[in-house]
């Protein structure tokens, strides 16, 4: 992909010169320059990247009482999502004694 310089328009190729879609100006192609450009053909999709998760061995709890019925523990680890679609973020919380979880009302 080449960009004109002067306009900032992609140019397009017309045998042996490169041709700004805005302003029609033309430059001769440059085989060892062109040779140098990435293709979508070698390139790879690897996926979306891992996104470390923070709460991952953390020993942070706070009070707050568990929910469940037969648990008595006062005492929760807690993580921060964001709402699909908002945006705020959600309280999700694990109880440490049950393993019981819920969300932030």
């Amino acid at each position: 992909m080449q960009f004109y310089d002067e306009c900032g328009s992609i140019m397009h190729t017309e045998g042996d010169t490169w041709v700004c879609r805005s302003c029609e100006n033309e430059e001769q192609r440059d085989s060892q320059a062109e040779a140098v450009m990435a293709t979508q053909d070698g390139q790879q999709d690897d996926g979306a990247p891992a996104v470390a998760d923070a709460t991952q061995g953390t020993t942070e709890t706070m009070q707050e009482p568990c929910p469940a019925d037969d648990c008595d523990s006062n005492r929760a680890s807690y993580e921060m999502l964001p709402k699909p679609g908002g945006s705020y973020e959600v309280r999700l919380f694990t109880c440490v004694k049950c393993g019981h979880k819920w969300r932030e009302s």
